[in-house]
């Protein structure tokens, strides 16, 4: 599983942007969603605001009916 993500910055326009890779839909822990990006847990990126380097904790998923 890759735990790739790219962040980045734009202060002018107040936004950031995530970037996570797609992985094939794997059962949650709990069985209740299908993960389908990850960070798989917190993740260091190389996205620097106010002199600090941006930390992203991020899941995408879909309910398991």
């Amino acid at each position: 599983m890759s735990k790739e993500v790219k962040v980045t910055v734009d202060e002018k326009k107040k936004e950031l942007t995530i970037v996570l890779q797609l992985v094939p839909p794997q059962v949650s822990k709990s069985g209740k969603s299908l993960t389908i990006a990850s960070t798989f847990g917190n993740a260091q990126t190389d996205a620097v605001l106010n002199g600090k380097r941006i930390v992203i904790g991020c899941n995408a998923y879909i309910k398991n009916n």
